[in-house]
């Protein structure tokens, strides 16, 4: 039986994140960096806790004026020591509510970079394993994020995303691109369907790539975030493909 993780960005201030939790099974929350802050990564991962999701950092770079989405050209020890930091931040909320870290996954343009800079992405996997080598890093499929992560021994699970387009060298479209979001509920559904049962997705030029999908990713900031995610839930239902965390 086909078996998939649903994840989430969340304590990003979206108001949405109650709604969505019934529906997921993995929570990104954010450490503070782009958005959210102490308060707020406590609240969510309480919410985390009542719907029995799994809770993991999601950290960025220090940029809430662009929501982390802006690039930064920071060194090997400055991403090491970016990461680390966060995760000590997220920690010890974690720890002073009895609930452990089960997973990473980088934020935004952080996010972009390491899926294609080896070096970068060797920086944060290095930070996380170091941190705590049982933890997982979620990282884009087929990217130097998953290869780089698995070369230092630590565990990976390869995303893909319901609400994005590719391109054919199996990158997500730039946001600042036409066409980079997928808007409407019934294509999210086709799409995510087609990378879960058929492991191919279909870049915006209409090729065909393989794929690996081990978690699918909704972004709690979309403006039919609760919708994406309840429909996504239901058609992998339907599908019998079962929803599970690792």
């Amino acid at each position: 039986m086909l078996s998939i993780d649903i994840n989430c960005d969340m304590g990003e201030g979206a108001g949405n994140d109650e709604l969505i939790m019934p529906f997921i099974t993995s929570a990104n929350i954010a450490c503070g960096y782009h958005a959210g802050d102490e308060k707020i990564i406590w609240k969510t991962i309480e919410l985390a806790m009542k719907y029995k999701v799994n809770v993991g950092a999601h950290p960025s770079f220090l940029d809430k004026e662009n929501f982390g989405r802006k690039e930064m050209n920071l060194s090997y020890e400055e991403i090491y020591e970016l990461v680390t930091q966060q995760l000590l931040l997220f920690n010890e909320i974690a720890n002073s509510i009895d609930v452990g870290i089960h997973h990473v996954k980088p934020h935004g343009a952080l996010y972009n970079i390491s899926a294609r800079d080896a070096l970068i992405a060797k920086a944060i996997a290095s930070a996380i394993k170091d941190f705590n080598p049982g933890l997982l890093l979620f990282g884009l499929s087929g990217s130097h994020s998953i290869s780089e992560a698995k070369s230092i021994g630590l565990k990976t699970a390869a995303e893909v995303f319901a609400d994005r387009t590719y391109q054919d060298d199996g990158t997500l479209t730039p946001r600042s691109q036409p066409n980079a979001l997928i808007e409407n509920v019934n294509e999210v559904a086709k799409h995510v369907l087609q990378m879960t049962k058929e492991e191919t997705v279909t870049t915006i030029t209409g090729k065909n790539l393989s794929i690996n999908a081990e978690t699918i990713c909704i972004h709690g900031d979309g403006k039919e975030a609760v919708l994406f995610a309840k429909t996504i839930y239901e058609a992998l239902k339907q599908h019998n493909i079962e929803i599970k965390t690792f």
